[in-house]
């Protein structure tokens, strides 16, 4: 599993904002040209709804390339738990500024607070038990680290980050080798040391996988009667994790089945943005 630092997202951070800067600006913001430039001006970003927040090293970014002169305050930090009209930061500096940089920083700022209340909407429905809810890679394409990140100030974590840095040996992968023994016998040997994972769909799978000795297994669409018999005969021998068609209905109860994981999709696929409005003053 994977801890996402700001100091290691920085030169994501930078090639992100550069990205969005480029696809919204272009050529350039004819609008902001019919103000003065030597116009100062003031604002203020609000949230109109209850939240956590992520997203402030974008923000910041965004204004630090389109100009370097504009001040950001904040009142609030990755996340807190603000309310609705609370300020969440003020900018200051010349109105054009102001006024280009405003769509790409909020877009930002919506969607990875978005992805970090509804973690912690989840997070919130398993407090009290030992289980981690795990993010997945279906993420927005581009914005992988950057959601990744959200996830971790919502109260879950990460899952491995893509293709490359852990093995998820599915259905698929183990008819294409044969056996689960041989696909986790040639994972270990093309990758030492990367973590593996097996999925398994019945406990005869359960007990191949634990022979391995792999480092996760997957219980992919077990009733919670099979969860419970698959924590047993583990017995800690290795993680757990749950997956597949996990709601908020659902997840409690798998949660009190004693997997040590639950990986869900939609933390991160099914985010509502966070409605925020900036109010400009000169």
């Amino acid at each position: 599993m994977h801890a996402t630092s700001l100091e290691q997202l920085m030169p994501e951070i930078q090639a992100n904002v550069r990205k969005a800067l480029e696809e919204d600006i272009g050529s350039g913001d004819i609008t902001a040209q019919l103000i003065p430039a030597e116009r100062q001006a003031r604002a203020q970003i609000i949230t109109r709804e209850d939240a956590t927040l992520c997203g402030t090293a974008w923000v910041n970014e965004v204004f630090r390339q389109i100009d370097p002169s504009v001040q950001v305050e904040w009142r609030v930090k990755d996340g807190d738990r603000v309310s609705a009209d609370k300020i969440l930061f003020t900018l200051t500096g010349p109105a054009r500024s102001l006024l280009t940089g405003e769509r790409s920083a909020l877009n930002f700022l919506q969607l990875l607070s978005g992805t970090a209340t509804r973690c912690s909407y989840y997070a919130g429905l398993v407090k009290g038990t030992s289980v981690r809810l795990l993010d997945t890679r279906k993420t927005l394409p581009g914005l992988r680290l950057a959601q990744k990140y959200a996830v971790t100030c919502g109260g879950c974590h990460n899952h491995r980050i893509g293709l490359y840095d852990a093995f998820l040996i599915k259905e698929n992968h183990i008819a294409a080798c044969g056996s689960i023994a041989q696909a986790v016998e040639t994972a270990r040997r093309i990758a030492p040391g990367k973590p593996v994972e097996i999925e398994v769909e019945s406990l005869e799978q359960l007990d191949e996988a634990l022979a391995t000795q792999a480092e996760i297994i997957m219980l992919d669409n077990f009733t919670l009667e099979d969860m419970r018999e698959a924590v047993a005969l583990t017995a800690g021998r290795t993680k757990l994790e749950a997956s597949g068609g996990i709601n908020e209905d659902t997840l409690r109860p798998i949660a009190e089945t004693g997997v040590d994981y639950i990986s869900i999709g939609t933390l991160t696929k099914d985010v509502k943005a966070l409605d925020l409005s900036m109010r400009l003053s000169l």
